[in-house]
Parts: C-alpha cells; sequence; structure tokens
C-alpha cells in the first residue's frame, strides 16, 4: 500500500491520463451508436467497450492496480458470481405476462 508520501510524489498525472481515456471510450460509444450496424454488433462493440471502462475505472480509480494478485481475482470472481446471480430472476419475470407456467 502506497504511503502518503509516495502519493504526493505520483501527482495526479496517471488519474488524468485514465480519466482522459475513459472519456474518449465515451466518445466512442457515442460513435458506435451512430453507426448504421446490426443490433447484435452494436450490442457487442458497445459491452465490449463499457468492459474496458469498467476494468480501468475499477483498477485506477479503486486503487485495485496496487493490491496483491490474489486480492484482484477475488475481486473479479466475486464481481462475476454477483453479476450471474442478479441474472437468475430474468426467467421468472414472464410472469408477470403470461402467468404461472403449465398452471392450466
Amino acid at each position: 500500500m502506497a504511503t502518503a508520501e509516495e502519493h504526493k510524489n505520483n501527482g495526479i498525472g496517471k488519474d488524468v491520463a485514465i480519466y482522459v481515456c475513459l472519456l474518449a471510450l465515451a466518445g466512442l460509444q457515442f460513435v458506435i451508436a451512430y453507426q448504421h450496424i446490426d443490433a447484435s454488433q452494436m450490442f457487442s462493440r458497445m459491452l465490449a467497450v463499457a468492459f474496458v471502462e469498467a476494468v480501468l475505472a475499477a483498477m485506477f480509480f479503486m486503487h485495485l492496480w496496487s493490491e496483491k494478485r490474489g486480492f484482484l481475482l477475488f475481486v473479479a470472481i466475486f464481481s462475476i458470481f454477483v453479476l450471474l446471480t442478479l441474472q437468475y430472476g430474468w426467467t421468472d419475470s414472464f410472469r408477470m405476462v403470461s402467468g404461472a407456467p403449465f398452471s392450466k
């Protein structure tokens, strides 16, 4: 973990560079949105850019880049687990439209 002195010596140059990269990626998403491509292509491109943005934000603004590799792996696996378990309820969402399946 970096001390306060080391953080002062580093300055904000790295943070500004990452912020500019995130702004450029957001601009790239804007360009992708106005391209005349299929919905599946647009979805895959937007998802890829959003994934890169999320990794950059987590690694640098949450200071995960300076943590141990084991902790970084734990955060990645836990995040994927949470995202996958959030999707568990989608299969049950059709009950609002058509009622309970096989109830008749």
